[in-house]
């Protein structure tokens, strides 16, 4: 993995936390430290798992914000596109080079529409859901004022309560609509069960998924009757990827996490009743946080707090470590339980945060380390891209 990213510019501690080439004891915190290794054996076991199961692989953009991470999903896992979550990821990502874009989300308002039909002159396949027919003539009379061309899915609320239609003759008539407008093409069915992903039990998860399945096996047929086929049924997440590759109806999958491992996706067990990240996956991604004070005996101090990462999810983990615990944060301080006071001031610990994605949100930088020492760093190239 070669870095081509020019750093005389940076100092480190001000601009960046660190340098490739530098040892991992001396990067700044708190900051981000990804495990090439680990990083590297996730994405191609997914990629394994879904050319093994006949499956396309859209990787999640939302969870990690990197157009380099992204590049490395498609070298090594076989990812055929992204999904985004909003407008600006997506311009992030096609200006990255990615050239097949999912935005796995509603675009109504007027201005983002109009940056969204603009999205193609970049040589990416842009998709966009849709779950109003009101929506099919914005997106159209859009895309022909650029002269380019839209796909389409029509999103299936197959139990997570957000955007989409919950029936079959909704999903035709969008669909038809869709196929008769200018500059749109129907390109098939958005289903993401997303409610379901962090229930901890396999079986009440694969309930769920059933669901779901039974609900996008219907409108798919439903199309078909009436002349309309789906390229694509996608969806699926690291809690619930078997279930839609082994369906018969899906595709495409759309996991993220897998990829990074956050606390919370962790502790869901598998078909074995074992945890997802104690043989499934591997914790790669990290907040490494350091001991700035230890003047109670039995805590210690890090710097690495609210302002450091998301806690929506439950506090992080000391990761490799059963003998101290991350018990409280403030804005710019975690307080560590520390019975034996075994830590030291300035002892450097890596965090797996509750919630990846949010948590990368509020970093500017990857930190890539292999065998003790900084190889490469990446910019989170959408850090921010709310809108």
């Amino acid at each position: 993995m070669k870095d081509t990213m020019d750093f005389a510019q940076y100092d480190v501690g001000y601009d960046i936390p660190a340098k490739p080439g530098m040892d991992e004891a001396d990067i700044q915190t708190p900051c981000l430290v990804l495990d090439l290794d680990a990083l590297e054996r996730n994405i191609k076991k997914m990629g394994d798992y879904a050319k093994s199961h006949g499956m396309r692989h859209r990787v999640h953009g939302k969870m990690h914000k990197s157009v380099d991470v992204a590049k490395l999903q498609h070298e090594l896992g076989g990812a055929v596109g992204v999904c985004c979550q909003k407008v600006s990821e997506a311009e992030v990502f096609a200006r990255g080079g990615i050239k097949d874009i999912l935005v796995s989300n509603q675009v109504r308002d007027p201005a983002k529409i109009d940056r969204l039909a603009q999205l193609p002159k970049f040589g990416a396949r842009v998709i966009v859901c849709v779950d109003d027919i009101d929506n099919v003539a914005e997106l159209s009379e859009a895309a022909q004022k650029h002269g380019t061309t839209l796909d389409i899915f029509i999103e299936i609320d197959c139990g997570a309560g957000r955007c989409g239609v919950v029936t079959t003759e909704a999903v035709i008539d969008i669909a038809k609509a869709v196929d008769a407008a200018p500059a749109l093409r129907f390109s098939g069915i958005q289903a993401y069960q997303g409610a379901m992903q962090h229930i901890d039990s396999y079986e009440a998860r694969k309930e769920k998924l059933d669901v779901a399945i039974a609900m996008v096996q219907d409108a798919v047929d439903g199309l078909k009757a009436e002349g309309l086929s789906c390229e694509l049924v996608s969806g699926g997440g690291t809690g619930s990827y078997y279930f839609e590759s082994n369906s018969g109806v899906y595709n495409e999958l759309q996991c993220g996490s897998y990829a990074f491992m956050d606390a919370d996706y962790g502790r869901i067990l598998d078909a074995d009743g074992k945890r997802i990240d104690q043989g499934e996956w591997e914790n790669a991604f990290f907040l490494l946080t350091q001991v700035m004070s230890h003047a109670k005996a039995d805590k210690a101090i890090c710097d690495a707090g609210l302002k450091a990462q998301s806690v929506d999810s439950g506090l992080p983990v000391v990761y490799g470590r059963d003998d101290v615990e991350y018990i409280k944060c403030s804005d710019e301080h975690g307080v560590i339980a520390d019975p034996k006071g075994v830590l030291k001031v300035g002892e450097k610990l890596r965090l797996v945060p509750g919630h990846c994605d949010p948590t990368a949100n509020v970093h500017d930088w990857y930190v890539g380390v292999r065998n003790g020492k900084v190889e490469t760093v990446w910019p989170v190239s959408a850090r921010g891209r709310a809108y």
